[in-house]
């Protein structure tokens, strides 16, 4: 019989049960090793689901189709780089998830905070439940980390965790080199791909030299980065609102196809003239005011002048400031803007006002959040 000595290791007081378990660990083959906990998660639809309803599979599948491309259009002057910025990038997404019935609910798994000299460093583990349309879903654990020098390091943290997520979930390009060029060489972007860059330009393009009149911000704004200069491309929503006649209208709906709008953007063309038309039918004492509406001949005399909204602030309720009022009016139009998928909400409401939104009184606001939601009811 062969005894085989133990390694002296073994022999020694110091090693502990602990550090033998461990030891013997280490040397078994990798097949006998326990399976480590996956990151990624998937808990199926309650019982009850209808069989038909979309998992979430399906539905991510059709956010990754729908999804529009994200440009590194921000630039960080100080480390000198340009990135994806986080409003950008769920400004991209809300749309497909919505189409899709598809929402991500966030939890912080894991919270760490450490101080490295002035400043705090933050560091996060962002747990993410992806829920389809059967209430199936997808659990995954993304790092986040963030410096500041005041209380925003979670914030930027969550941020970054949630921009990753979404890049890596749903594949998110940086152009459109990236959607089914095939075997090209140069591929052609799509109709959607150019008007959504277009829209991004422009919001670009304002924000520059804009500085904010509300909010008070540790980390810097979009309005205190210098966006790079991209060209001039026609705005057909605002020249639709101000079209003298359905001939001028549908001049501008024909460049607006010729140019490759997409198919929603269209529709939101279609109903600016419906708006009009039937407020052009309604008696003139009952018409609100239109943006571009000019007074027909022969009514100057019969009628009064059309009068613009005041551009003076109105009357607030006792304890709200008039800060307040903006503020809740800004949110107010913001929210219809968004429900009705305008993208050019900033441009459009200085083309018909003068002043950019974030300088506006509450009563522009709210005149201008309900000639969108009254365009949206048709």
């Amino acid at each position: 019989m062969t005894v085989t000595p133990l390694h002296p290791a073994f022999n020694d007081p110091r090693v502990t049960p602990e550090l033998f378990a461990r030891l013997v660990e280490a040397v078994q083959p990798i097949e006998h090793r326990p399976a480590r906990t996956p990151d990624v998660v998937y808990v199926p639809a309650p019982e009850g689901t209808p069989a038909d309803a979309p998992r979430v599979f399906t539905a991510i599948n059709g956010v990754m189709r729908d999804a529009m491309p994200v440009g590194k259009d921000r630039r960080n002057e100080q480390q000198n780089y340009a990135f994806r910025g986080i409003d950008d990038v769920m400004s991209a997404m809300a749309g497909p998830m919505r189409e899709h019935g598809v929402f991500i609910l966030p939890t912080i798994a894991d919270h760490k905070h450490e101080r490295d000299g002035k400043m705090t460093r933050t560091l996060i583990t962002m747990r993410y439940r992806v829920y389809g349309p059967a209430g199936d879903c997808l659990v995954a654990d993304v790092p986040g980390e963030a410096f500041d020098f005041a209380d925003k390091s979670t914030n930027k943290a969550q941020s970054a965790a949630l921009k990753y997520l979404l890049f890596t979930l749903f594949m998110l390009p940086v152009d459109g080199r990236s959607i089914d060029d095939g075997d090209r060489h140069h591929p052609e972007p799509s109709a959607e791909h150019r008007a959504e860059q277009a829209q991004r330009q422009q919001r670009n393009q304002r924000r520059q030299g804009q500085q904010p009149r509300r909010g008070r911000r540790a980390e810097p704004g979009p309005w205190e980065q210098q966006p790079q200069q991209q060209a001039t491309h026609r705005d057909y929503l605002a020249e639709a609102m101000n079209a003298q006649s359905r001939e001028a209208f549908a001049a501008i709906r024909a460049a607006a196809v010729e140019a490759g709008a997409p198919a929603e953007y269209v529709a939101r063309l279609d109903s600016v003239a419906r708006q009009r038309e039937n407020a052009a039918n309604q008696p003139q004492r009952q018409r609100d005011p239109q943006p571009g509406d000019q007074p027909q001949p022969g009514q100057q005399a019969s009628a009064p002048a059309k009068q613009e909204p005041s551009r003076q602030p109105a009357p607030v309720p006792p304890g709200v400031t008039s800060e307040q009022a903006a503020a809740q009016a800004e949110q107010r139009l913001r929210l219809a803007a968004s429900r009705a998928n305008m993208q050019n909400l900033d441009a459009d409401f200085e083309r018909a006002y003068g002043l950019p939104i974030d300088r506006a009184a509450a009563n522009l606001l709210n005149t201008f959040a309900e000639q969108i939601e009254k365009a949206s009811e048709q």
